[in-house]
């Protein structure tokens, strides 16, 4: 069950009203790398969480904190873009030379929502469910945690450098906080977990025995003629995990051509493909 409160989590104000910094700000709220996406991964994280409750819990917690951030950039949307022209005429009367769409502004915060936020990106794009991460092993979603608040702290942090109004940066401020804090958080799950040695490889059920051991901890370097060879930690020494020692190993062929059957009747290919004779060479030396 989930309770609102009707004040924001923190303070929202603009200054002075852009509606082209509210089409950005729909990045952050719709985008790839926005408040929808870790709000909903964190919650579907929690809703399936197995083993101890800490984590669901801990889940809840911050998926539901991340509802909270949603309701704070919708707010400042809606207040950048109060005073915003209604119409391609009036914005005309004003500058008869538009450049972007308004001067920058989403035609569709007056079409479609009535100059409001919107579950879209700064393209328009609709939210995309499939970015939600949700994999039923603990770690491994740790990791697409880190990954989706490191990609929002990067978007929050250029949002902050391309505004100036004081009260737009004082709200990013508090949201780069935050990103700050859960970064942290989900690294210290995996550290709880075990740290490095004690999580990987992910799964860590999965018995090392069963893997391919010469390739298990292999750099496989693509490079030939002569290139250099992207050598580093990665290539050498003992592996991360502290369960093998990497190495370098120069890419070759394991296995033969592939060779498929003829193509399946009813999938009707060509008469040249299911008889085995199609090509001009075969066709020439039919007629010879």
């Amino acid at each position: 069950m989930f309770y609102h409160d009707n004040k924001l989590q923190y303070k929202v104000r603009v200054e002075k009203p852009n509606p082209a910094f509210a089409n950005m700000l729909q990045q952050a709220i719709g985008g790839v790398e926005g408040e929808i996406r870790v709000c909903l991964q964190y919650l579907f994280q929690a809703w399936g969480a197995r083993g101890p409750a800490k984590y669901r819990d801990m889940l809840l917690e911050t998926g539901t904190e991340e509802m909270a951030h949603i309701e704070m950039l919708a707010t400042a949307v809606a207040l950048n873009l109060e005073g915003a022209p209604l119409s391609l005429k009036e914005d005309m009367a004003k500058d008869k030379v538009i450049g972007a769409v308004m001067g920058g502004m989403n035609p569709r915060h007056v079409l479609s929502s009535g100059l409001a936020a919107m579950a879209v990106d700064s393209n328009g794009v609709p939210f995309n469910g499939s970015w939600v991460v949700g994999s039923g092993n603990l770690a491994a979603d740790m990791y697409a945690n880190v990954m989706a608040e490191s990609t929002g702290r990067v978007l929050a942090t250029r949002l902050w450098e391309a505004t100036d109004d004081p009260g737009m940066k004082d709200m990013l401020a508090f949201l780069i906080a935050r990103d700050t804090m859960h970064q942290n958080q989900w690294l210290a799950v995996l550290e709880e977990l075990g740290g490095l040695e004690g999580v990987h490889p992910i799964p860590n059920s999965f018995p090392q025995a069963e893997e391919n051991q010469q390739f298990n901890y292999a750099f496989v370097s693509t490079a030939i003629n002569g290139a250099p060879r992207a050598e580093g930690r990665w290539s050498q020494g003992t592996s991360m995990d502290g369960k093998g020692e990497f190495k370098m190993t120069p890419a070759e062929p394991q296995g033969g051509e592939p060779q498929l059957g003829p193509p399946d009747p009813r999938g009707h290919a060509q008469v040249e493909q299911m008889d085995g004779k199609g090509g001009i060479i075969n066709k020439i030396k039919g007629a010879l």
